[in-house]
């Protein structure tokens, strides 16, 4: 055996050993003890930057998983307040065919069925203008949202909740008016006004009764023998000129009456108009250019809509609301479908993350009892070495 007195080779080698297996004794017990094999990017530089790619990946799955969970709960609060909408609008309909029952239905009953009807249109308003979600309006007529349903920026839903002026209040409905009573606080823009008399065809001054209707004109007293109705009709702004409407051929009074209806109906926009209060005066002119210049009183007429005309309006706006409702449970089943896509994709991102990131606590107590054992070695085989120069002092002695 070779000795030296300034180098201790044996030393030497068994301190390297030793520093290395403390080296991997710290570092196996680091990771076992944070659960990640990547702490610094010394630790694994491609594994590193593959794992970073994977966190940012899964933190937006994540996020977009909570983005689609929360568009779902918005269209459950939307849906919930239009199944009440409905329930209301059923309940407006059920009131209507009640109040229009004239031969059981006086003034006073009537009047309490209106109360109800208004606060039904109360109701319809408020929820209109109440259901929101985090502070954003839903059915005011203008919802149009946008959810990020995905990790990047392209992975977008859009939410509508009907289209622009499909608002859920009694006007935008289109039941506001209806009414079976006069006490409504919302009746229908005023009646058509009608100027002239009614006169035969001799000039002479007759007595009419004329009502306004889903028909618009319906004569009590109208022989065959006649001429022409002149004059003018006034409703909600527009004017018809009842000289305007041109015929051919014989035609019994009925039909003229029912061409007057047909172009009324169109000029005036009444199409389905119910009945209401009015009084007004009709010319019938006779062959002769002088007669009809007698002027006689119009009947004035009782207000009570009309059946057809309020059920129609409440159907109408029933098969809006399902239709509104319809579309949000079909949004709703793809935002469902979207969520169990997310999960499955952030799932299978975690399991990537962890494979590449993640300790393996079973292999790393391996490596951490295996450096123990060689830094336990090491230890002794330095005191070992570091014992060899002493021999060189049994010899000089």
């Amino acid at each position: 055996m070779t000795l030296r007195v300034v180098s201790n080779v044996a030393a030497i080698n068994a301190h390297r050993s030793l520093l290395r297996n403390d080296g991997a004794g710290t570092l196996a017990l680091e990771r076992l003890s944070s659960g990640i094999r990547i702490n610094r990017a010394a630790d694994d530089a491609a594994g590193l930057g593959i794992s970073e790619g994977l966190r940012s990946q899964v933190g937006g799955l994540d996020q977009a998983l909570r983005n689609t969970q929360d568009g779902i709960n918005l269209i459950r609060t939307a849906e919930g307040a239009l199944t009440e909408t409905t329930a209301l609008l059923q309940r407006m309909r059920d009131l209507v065919v009640q109040g229009v029952n004239d031969g059981a239905m006086g003034p006073t009953a009537k009047d309490a069925v209106q109360v109800e009807l208004e606060e039904v249109k109360e109701a319809l308003d408020r929820i209109a203008a109440t259901t929101s979600f985090n502070g954003i309006k839903l059915l005011d007529g203008h919802y149009r949202g946008t959810l990020q349903v995905g990790a990047r920026a392209d992975e977008t839903l859009t939410v509508a909740i009907g289209g622009p002026g499909d608002g859920m209040s009694a006007e935008e409905l289109g039941v506001a008016h209806i009414a079976v009573s006069a006490n409504s606080e919302r009746l229908p823009p005023p009646p058509p006004t009608v100027t002239r008399a009614v006169s035969d065809e001799e000039g002479t001054a007759t007595s009419s009764r004329m009502s306004f209707s889903g028909d618009f004109i319906t004569p009590g007293v109208l022989e065959d023998s006649y001429a022409r109705l002149t004059g003018t009709i006034s409703y909600n702004g527009r004017v018809f000129d009842l000289d305007s409407v041109d015929y051919t051929g014989d035609v019994t009074a009925q039909d003229y009456i029912d061409t007057i209806n047909q172009a009324a109906r169109a000029a005036l926009g009444t199409t389905g108009m119910p009945v209401v209060a009015t009084s007004g005066q009709l010319l019938l002119t006779g062959a002769n250019p002088g007669a009809g210049s007698t002027v006689a009183d119009a009947t004035r007429l009782s207000l009570r809509y009309s059946l057809g005309h309020g059920l129609g309006a409440i159907d109408l706006a029933i098969r809006h609301v399902s239709t509104v409702r319809a579309g949000l449970g079909a949004s709703e089943n793809r935002l469902a479908h979207t969520a169990a896509s997310l999960a499955v994709a952030a799932e299978n991102s975690s399991a990537s993350l962890s494979r590449i990131r993640d300790t393996d606590m079973a292999e790393e107590m391996v490596r951490f009892t295996r450096s123990q054992v060689l830094s336990q070695a090491a230890t002794a085989m330095l005191a070992q070495a570091n014992q060899s120069p002493q021999g060189i002092l049994r010899l000089l002695n």
